[in-house]
């Protein structure tokens, strides 16, 4: 078993030695994979830019003679991922660690996201400090900042490559790169902001109580889009969709879109899901000089310095209302809707200053419209917070699981 080390080294080659020093001095090895394209490699490689190239369903002289590098770091991302992905399937990897700017962290990357959850992936980038959504996905990736360039060694490089180097040693040496190990508990996805907690934590409480274990999912896009492939990956049993503020961030344009595909893995799959309308009060934005012009007359909350939340209108939870209908009316699988009457977050409530009573009875409303009769709709006169609440959603779907 070794590290999987994954850069281009005709630029980041004198990188990728460093660091593969020591992890041989911890008694690490490792698979150097090249996935360079132009000028002469550093040194040999344990696995040739060919054979990456070749991997990706090209060759490297083709790409040499495109001379395009889009191209070919495309190409070189496929083939690296392939690659990786069969070393993990033969048991012959415990962890990866990449390295490199913009083209070496779309290639590490896409390695990474090929791998199991658990295994430990590890990217040092020039590109940590920014947007870094798109490298990781929906999958346990980690990087760390590179602060100076890499290009060659010096003393900032030095101790950073150092401390990458011994977190990997830390992850392998401590669960030896396995990836998640399951167990004979069924798996529950529920969803969750912060002003849904009480309510997921007490339904929570109540499937582990019946023997499932819980997986539950911050809804800031990459926790919905995580969801959404682990059912569509058939590890789910049932989904307490109880949070769905992500499509309002799709439809309205906050920072916190899941994508158009939100709330159909479950229906697509079979699988047995309670749906909510939690935190669809609110759109989601960074700090407050960050949320665009034409929405200055807008009812804002700031909850923090670094995010503003904006309230939607009636006439949005109308299309929102419409949106989950129809996802529910397409579902394979057993689908229930609960909706709470008397508020839908920790801030929509009698006083609260996103309470605004039209606005809730606009999505009520709109889901009553459109939804079909083979799927429940349950109201309750309560506020989705209340204990009540979540032991109706968390029974609902253990109805549905044991029907």
């Amino acid at each position: 078993m070794a590290v999987l080390l994954i850069g281009t080294l005709d630029t980041k080659g004198t990188e990728i030695a460093f660091v593969r020093d020591r992890l041989r001095r911890s008694g690490i090895a490792s698979i150097v994979m090249d996935a360079g394209v132009i000028g002469t490699p550093a040194f040999a490689a344990d696995i040739s830019r060919e054979a990456v190239f070749t991997a990706a369903g090209t060759s490297l002289a083709e790409q040499q003679k495109l001379a395009d590098r889009g191209t070919a770091i495309k190409h070189a991302a496929i083939g690296a991922a392939k690659l990786a992905a069969k070393l993990e399937r033969e048991n012959k990897i415990t962890g990866v660690l990449g390295l490199g700017g913009s083209a070496g962290t779309t290639i590490g990357s896409a390695a990474m996201r090929a791998l199991p959850y658990g295994i430990p992936k590890l990217l040092v980038s020039t590109l940590t400090s920014g947007q870094v959504a798109h490298f990781v996905g929906e999958r346990d990736i980690m990087m760390l900042h590179s602060v100076v360039d890499l290009c060659g060694l010096n003393r900032f490089s030095r101790r950073i490559l150092t401390n990458a180097a011994n977190a990997m040693i830390g992850m392998v040496a401590t669960f030896g790169g396995k990836p998640v190990e399951a167990t004979d508990k069924p798996l529950i996805a529920a969803t969750m902001f912060g002003v849904t907690t009480p309510c997921v934590d007490r339904a929570r409480q109540l499937m582990e109580t019946g023997g499932f274990e819980v997986l539950v999912f911050h809804a800031t896009g990459t926790g919905g889009r995580t969801m959404e492939a682990m059912i569509r990956d058939d590890l789910i049993t049932g989904v307490l969709d109880l949070t769905t503020t992500e499509l309002a961030d799709e439809l309205v344009g906050g920072i916190l879109s899941a994508g158009k595909d939100r709330l159909t893995a479950a229906a697509m799959r079979k699988v047995p899901q309670v749906i909510s309308v939690g935190a669809l009060d609110m759109v989601n934005f960074g700090p407050r000089e960050t949320v665009p012009e034409k929405f200055k007359n807008r009812l804002f909350y700031q909850h923090n310095q670094n995010v503003t939340l904006m309230r939607t209108t009636p006439e949005e939870n109308d299309v929102l209302g419409q949106e989950i209908a129809q996802k529910a009316c397409a579902a394979r699988g057993p689908t229930v809707i609960l909706l709470p009457l008397k508020g839908v977050s920790a801030i929509d409530k009698e006083g609260g200053p996103f309470w605004w009573p039209e606005a809730d009875q606009a999505l009520f409303q709109s889901i009553r419209n459109w939804i079909g009769p083979w799927v429940k709709v349950i109201e309750l006169d309560m506020h989705i917070n209340d204990p009540a609440f979540a032991e109706m959603a968390a029974n609902a779907l253990l109805k549905l699981i044991l029907v």
